[in-house]
């Protein structure tokens, strides 16, 4: 089972740049769950996805604009979104700001 260390303190984690405008950095997790934060600058894009995972997303800064299947929506910090397994999702960055995603089971590809 691969899983992080037990605490994880925000200074001692790199952030990783994943996109034009992105960058991400990955906190706890084992098998079952993961924590990323992820960083935007305004007009970036998280382009549309899809993924075995289920994915909440809580916005602790900035505004996003959010595609979750056929709906869309606008979401502002202290609000949050939840991606079933497998549906199409993306978002565009209205506002600068930051992400904190939970994804279950935990993303295997972001740990390569």
């Amino acid at each position: 089972m691969k899983e992080s260390a037990i605490f994880q303190f925000n200074t001692d984690i790199p952030w990783e740049a994943t996109a034009p405008g992105l960058q991400r950095q990955i906190f706890g997790y084992d098998d079952r769950v993961m924590l990323v934060k992820v960083k935007f600058e305004k007009g970036a894009v998280g382009t549309m996805h899809q993924h075995p995972h289920t994915q909440v997303t809580y916005v602790e800064s900035g505004a996003f604009e959010f595609t979750i299947g056929a709906e869309t929506k606008i979401i502002r910090a202290g609000d949050g979104c939840y991606m079933p397994s497998n549906v199409m999702h993306g978002c565009t960055c209205l506002e600068a700001g930051v992400l904190i995603d939970t994804f279950s089971p935990h993303r295997e590809d972001f740990l390569k």
